[in-house]
């Protein structure tokens, strides 16, 4: 086991703040300090290193290269001590050391991070956040493990209160050059089946769920939309896919709706739930309005 550090971050802010001002005396002036004191601090910092890290030149302080490799450990020590400063206040005013966020695959990512960025305006700088992106029973699992603090899925399991917060579109398609569309008619059920399909793969442990809409063996197992996308534009299967997905793509024709009997569109509900419930934190809750705001606009 190591002993306690004989060099003070004292001693370490004096020798980052010469490096940074360029001379002791706006090191000084900076730290508040006399000269004397900061000199006092970068000998001793010298002594237990048992070695220069600073020359002068003139009334100029330069880095050895002993000094070189010890500033970049310095300013990584001193960044982790003040995170540390603010972690502590942070939770002694209530807030969250770290809030986790578990959302279906088929929310879309960028609103996600909308929120996550509005949250650092607003909320705790200190609070960090762990974003789960999961599918299927594994956004079940992440709720029921108590693995996430908030959680957007398709269903509520039992014990849990959510409220529906969003919509999600999910549309027929294939490439514009995809064989289906070659048919020129009304696409029946057994084409389909003749066909490839590119499903999401299950990210649940137990992996109770299936992912396809069709029960045919054809088919590509990914673990993300943007995979299917990429599966769809080289021609190798069709999907149903959430339309945010793929707005480019049908806006410029490249992606083209199967004319289906029936089932080409569906939506599917989206919840946002609380883990915590009552015990959810100050953090927990104003990610939850953030969610809820943005979901109105």
């Amino acid at each position: 086991m190591s002993g306690t550090p004989k060099i003070t971050l004292e001693q370490w802010a004096a020798f980052v703040a010469v490096v940074d001002e360029g001379s002791y005396a706006k090191a000084a002036d900076l730290l508040n300090k006399s000269q004397s004191t900061v000199s006092y601090a970068i000998a001793r910092l010298e002594d237990q290193l048992g070695g220069q890290v600073l020359k002068l030149h003139g009334r100029k302080a330069e880095l050895t290269d002993l000094g070189k490799v010890m500033v970049r450990k310095a300013k990584k020590l001193l960044s982790e001590a003040d995170g540390i400063e603010q972690l502590a206040a942070c939770v002694s005013r209530g807030w969250e050391s770290e809030i986790a966020i578990a959302v279906d695959a088929i929310y879309p990512v960028s609103q996600v991070l909308d929120a996550i960025e509005e949250f650092g305006k607003k909320g705790e700088s200190a609070t960090r956040i762990r974003f789960l992106e999961t599918s299927l029973s594994g956004t079940d699992e992440a709720l029921l493990s108590g693995l996430a603090d908030i959680v957007i899925a398709p269903r509520v399991p039992p014990g849990f209160l959510g409220e529906q917060f969003s919509t999600i579109e999910f549309l027929a398609v294939a490439h514009k050059d995809h064989d289906l569309h070659k048919l020129d008619r009304t696409l029946t059920l057994m084409d389909l089946e003749q066909c490839r399909q590119v499903v999401l793969r299950d990210s649940g442990i137990k992996r109770e769920q299936d992912a396809g809409w069709l029960g045919s063996e054809q088919r590509i197992t990914v673990s993300h939309f943007s995979t299917s996308v990429e599966v769809i534009k080289r021609k190798l299967a069709f999907a149903w896919l959430p339309t945010g997905y793929i707005q480019e793509e049908l806006a410029s024709g490249e992606f083209l709706p199967l004319k289906l009997e029936q089932g080409q569109r569906r939506e599917l509900s989206l919840f946002l739930i609380n883990a915590r419930g009552d015990r959810a934190g100050p953090g927990v809750n104003l990610l939850m309005s953030i969610f809820h705001r943005n979901s109105k606009r």
